[in-house]
C-alpha cells in the first residue's frame, strides 16, 4: 500500500495567533557570484579610456610626449565628466594629477593656477552675491520678476528680460548665476512643482551664458580676444563697438533659449499655470541694501573704466568683497561672506585650468585646430557664407574639448587670426564672430561654471541629458542666427568678413 505524501509542516504567526500551515518548500535559486554596481557602470568609460589611450599612442610621432599627455589627460576628464556622476572638481583633481604623472604639466602648475585672476575674480563675484542676498536686494529682485508676471511662462520671460542688463553690470557668468540663485530658490520654492524647477534651473544658466556676448566686459575671455586682436593687427573692439555688434545678438539669443526651454521642458497647461511670489509690501531700502547697491555701482564703474584707470576686473572684485565684509562697514561677516563662496567651483576652475594651459603650452590645442580646419576646408573656401558658417560651427562646438573660456580665446584666436590674414578677412570681424561661437558652452554641465553652479544645487535640477536635449536645438539656433545677423546687420552697421 503506497505511503501518502508528507507536506511540510510549518509555523507561522499572524495577527491571529500560530497555525500550522501546509506549504511547499520554495526553490533555492543556485548560488552565483554577484556582480557589484559599481563594476557594471565602469564597463563604458573604462572601454572608452582604453580607446582614447589606443588613440594617443597612434598620434604621430612628431607631436611632442607633452602634447600627447595633455590630450590623454583631457580626454580622461571628458570621459569621467560625460559618462560618470563623479563630482566635476574631484574628475579635474584626477586629470591634473595623471597630467603631471605624463609629464604634461609641472608639479606647482596646479597651485599656480589658483592664483589666476579669473579665480579671484569668482570669489569676490560669489562674495558680492552673498551680500545681495542679505541684504534683501535679492528679495527685491524676486518681487520686481513676480510683479510683472502672473503665470509660470510669464515668469520665465521676466526672468530673461531681468537677466539682460546683469551681462552690462557683472563681468563674471559665475558671478551672474551667484547673484540669481537667491532669485531662484525663491521662484522654485513658490512653484513647487519638480517640471519648473528643472526648467528655471535650465533658463537662468543658458541665458546668462548665450547673452554674454553683449558687452566687452562679459567675460575675461573677451579681453583676451581683444588684446590678441590688437598684438596681431594693431586694431581694437570699443566697450561701444561691442555693445553695438553684441547686445541685439544677446537679446535674440536670450528670447530664443527662453522660447525652446518653455517649449522643450514645459507643456501648455504647465505654462498657464498661476505663480504667486509673496514678496511683501514695497518697503524704502534698508541701510544694507544701500551699501550693497554703493559697492556695487562702485565695483561697476571701475569695471567700465579700466582702460582709464588700469585696475583690473579681479582686483576691483577683491576689493568689493573687501568692502562687503568690513567690520562695522560691511553688510555681512567675514566668514558668512567665505561661506557665500562655492569652492567646489573654485578648485573645478583651478584644475581645469591647468588642463586648458597644458593643451596650449604644449602645441596640442594648435594640433586640433589645424586638424578642424583642415577636416572642414575652410582655409580653401572661396566662398564668404561657407566661410562664416565653418567658423560659426568650429567655435560653437570648441567647448566640448576646451571647457576653459579663457583657454577657448588664448587657443583659438590666434589660430582664427592666422586665417583670416591668410584668407584675406577682415580681423575685427574674425575675432568678434568667433567669440560669439566661444561664448556658447551649453552640451555639458562642465561646458560653463554658471552650468555647473545650478546642477549642483540641492533639490529639483536639471540633469545631464536635459542640457544635451536643450544643446541639440539651441547649437542649430546659433548657428542659424550668426547667419541672419551677419546677413542682416552686422554687414550694415561696419562688421563685415
Amino acid at each position: 500500500m503506497p505511503q501518502p505524501t508528507v507536506l511540510e509542516l510549518s509555523s507561522r504567526t499572524s495577527p491571529a495567533g500560530s497555525r500550522l500551515v501546509a506549504s511547499r518548500p520554495a526553490p533555492v535559486p543556485p548560488p552565483g557570484p554577484r556582480r557589484p554596481g559599481w563594476a557594471v557602470a565602469a564597463v563604458r568609460p573604462v572601454a572608452a579610456l582604453v580607446v582614447v589611450g589606443v588613440g594617443v599612442l597612434l598620434l604621430p610621432e612628431t607631436l611632442p610626449g607633452e602634447a600627447k599627455a595633455a590630450l590623454f589627460a583631457f580626454a580622461l576628464a571628458i570621459v569621467l565628466w560625460s559618462m560618470t556622476g563623479l563630482p566635476a572638481a574631484w574628475v579635474s583633481l584626477l586629470a591634473v594629477l595623471v597630467l603631471v604623472a605624463l609629464g604634461g604639466a609641472e608639479q606647482d602648475a596646479l597651485f599656480d593656477s589658483l592664483a589666476s585672476d579669473v579665480v579671484w575674480l569668482m570669489v569676490g563675484a560669489f562674495v558680492l552675491g552673498g551680500a545681495i542676498t542679505s541684504s534683501g536686494l535679492a528679495g527685491r529682485l524676486t518681487g520686481l520678476v513676480a510683479r510683472r508676471a502672473r503665470t509660470v511662462g510669464g515668469v520665465l520671460w521676466s526672468v530673461t528680460v531681468l537677466l539682460l542688463p546683469l551681462s552690462l553690470l557683472i563681468p563674471s557668468t559665475s558671478g551672474r548665476a551667484a547673484v540669481m540663485l537667491p532669485v531662484y530658490r525663491s521662484l522654485s520654492r513658490a512653484a513647487g512643482d519638480r517640471a519648473v524647477s528643472r526648467a528655471l534651473a535650465l533658463l537662468v544658466p543658458t541665458v546668462i551664458l548665450v547673452t554674454t556676448v553683449s558687452t566687452l566686459v562679459g567675460a575675461g575671455s573677451h579681453l583676451i580676444a581683444n588684446d590678441l586682436l590688437e598684438e596681431f593687427s594693431g586694431e581694437r573692439i570699443s566697450f561701444a563697438e561691442w555693445a553695438l555688434y553684441g547686445i541685439p545678438f544677446g537679446l535674440a539669443a536670450a528670447l530664443v533659449s527662453c522660447f525652446a526651454v518653455s517649449r522643450m521642458f514645459l507643456g501648455p497647461e504647465t505654462r498657464a499655470l498661476p505663480l504667486t511670489v509673496p514678496t511683501g509690501p514695497r518697503a524704502t531700502y534698508s541701510r544694507p541694501e544701500r551699501r550693497t547697491v554703493a559697492v556695487t555701482l562702485a565695483m561697476v564703474g571701475l569695471w567700465v573704466s579700466e582702460s582709464v584707470h588700469g585696475i583690473e576686473v579681479a582686483t576691483v572684485a577683491v576689493a568689493g568683497a573687501v568692502a562687503l565684509t568690513a567690520p562695522g562697514i560691511g553688510v555681512l561677516s567675514w566668514k558668512a561672506g567665505v561661506k557665500a563662496v562655492e569652492w567646489n567651483l573654485v578648485v573645478f576652475v583651478g584644475a581645469a585650468l591647468v588642463l586648458g594651459e597644458a593643451l596650449i603650452d604644449s602645441g596640442a590645442a594648435e594640433w586640433i585646430v589645424q586638424r578642424l580646419f583642415a577636416v572642414s576646408g575652410i582655409a580653401q573656401a572661396g566662398s564668404e557664407l561657407f566661410v562664416l558658417v565653418v567658423l560659426t560651427v568650429l567655435t560653437l562646438t570648441s567647448h566640448v574639448y576646451m571647457t576653459s573660456h579663457a583657454a577657448r580665446a588664448a587657443a583659438l584666436v590666434p589660430a582664427l587670426l592666422y586665417l583670416g590674414a591668410s584668407l584675406g578677412l577682415d580681423p575685427v570681424a574674425m575675432v568678434f564672430i568667433g567669440t560669439v561661437g566661444m561664448d556658447y558652452c551649453l552640451t555639458f554641465p562642465v561646458s560653463s561654471k554658471a552650468l555647473l553652479l545650478y546642477a549642483e544645487l540641492d533639490g529639483d535640477t536639471f540633469e545631464p541629458p536635459d542640457l544635451l536635449r536643450l544643446s541639440s536645438v539651441l547649437l542649430l539656433a546659433h548657428v542659424a542666427l550668426v547667419v541672419v545677423f551677419y546677413l542682416g546687420y552686422w554687414r550694415l552697421v561696419g562688421l563685415a568678413l
